[in-house]
């Protein structure tokens, strides 16, 4: 294993930091006020958490009675546009929903911009009584159609948004988009692998890394308590590294630098959660309409493991009324892309690919029928 590179991998949604760049870049997709259309900024409660969550109510205009769309942002903290990148998909999304005919909720993830609530204590399970919080909300407001409210969720808000279908008789339908359908060890071997390939890495650094990957992966999914996780991670990686003494580390930070790296990254709830949870458990009992959209070259949630499994799982379901698809030249965020790697999400102009707009926007008609 000498000169293998040991580098943290990437979780489903790269952090925007990571590829930040010194350069104004054009987003011609986004939409300029005034809109065309009304919009209300909203905060919504959280009985459960004891929170309150802010967000923006759009609706195609002041009167009337309309179905209705909540968004679901990817892993970490994302506001109500998602943001990330130097673009903000969901403002895209939601301008072109609005003005397609659905009221549209977007809300900053809890403890994020306006929301209140500590994100780095939740898992994915609390998240998704945020989502339930959002409907429930929704079922308030006279201009929505209780009966016609679905879920739309991106990456990991496309694990989220099932978790609450099979909860709440009050979603009538759910679009993932590049959402999970294997367990997030696989998702993570998977996309280190791959990203690093489109990165210029060699093989022997990616093998490399995965090998110390799944260790790590491995006491994670053994691991009930985070306290005695963090003495685990530690004692394994400083005998990774005793044992390797010609192994290096990305920026070639210190052992001491690398090991509390990785173990602030894996010993927290959410990737506790996350690393273990099969989606496949959910998707199995989902009997609404499902959109499952997927990038040709999504290097994150990858389409050929992730789509196969959850037709599989809807299959089980005995769910005849879904609609899966493989969407050429698109990465992780549904751009034209020409690699697909998370480097490129910031240099691309392009938001969201008109195709992918279109797609959710006629399937949703048809759902409100």
């Amino acid at each position: 294993m000498k000169k293998i590179i040991l580098s943290l991998i990437a979780i489903l949604l790269v952090s925007t930091s990571a590829f930040a760049q010194d350069i104004q870049l054009n987003r011609p997709q986004e939409p300029l006020k005034p809109y065309s259309y009304y919009s209300e900024d909203i905060t919504f409660k959280n009985k459960q958490a004891d929170i309150h969550l802010a967000g923006t109510l759009t609706l195609p205009s002041r009167e009337g009675v309309f179905p209705a769309v909540i968004l679901i942002s990817g892993s970490g903290p994302q506001n109500r546009n998602e943001e990330l990148a130097g673009h903000k998909p969901f403002l895209v999304l939601s301008d072109y929903l609005t003005k397609n005919g659905f009221a549209v909720l977007r809300y900053d993830d809890r403890g994020t911009a306006l929301s209140q609530g500590d994100f780095k204590r939740a898992t994915s399970v609390d998240l998704a009584t945020d989502v339930e919080s959002a409907v429930a909300y929704l079922k308030t407001r006279k201009e929505i159609n209780p009966a016609k409210i679905g879920l739309i969720g991106h990456s990991e808000g496309g694990l989220l948004a099932p978790q609450v279908a099979v909860k709440s008789r009050d979603v009538a339908f759910i679009v993932m988009l590049g959402g999970p359908g294997i367990p997030g060890d696989e998702i993570l071997l998977i996309q280190q692998r791959l990203i690093a390939e489109a990165s210029g890495t060699n093989e022997e650094e990616i093998k490399g890394t995965e090998i110390v990957n799944r260790k790590i992966f491995n006491l994670v999914k053994k691991s009930s308590d985070i306290g005695q996780l963090k003495k685990n991670l530690r004692s394994s990686l400083k005998k990774i590294l005793t044992e390797n003494p010609d192994l290096k580390r990305a920026d070639d930070t210190k052992d001491d630098e690398f090991i509390n790296l990785q173990i602030d990254t894996y010993a927290t709830p959410w990737m506790q959660y996350f690393i273990k949870y099969n989606p496949v458990s959910t998707l199995k009992k989902v009997k609404i309409p499902v959109l499952a959209l997927n990038g040709e070259k999504d290097l994150q949630i990858t389409p050929k493991e992730n789509l196969k499994a959850i037709k599989k799982a809807l299959e089980k379901a005995k769910n005849k009324h879904v609609t899966i698809k493989e969407l050429p030249g698109l990465n992780h965020l549904f751009q034209e892309s020409d690699t697909g790697a998370p480097q490129e999400y910031q240099r691309i102009e392009q938001t969201y690919s008109p195709t992918v707009l279109k797609e959710v926007s006629d399937w949703l008609h048809l759902q409100i029928k």
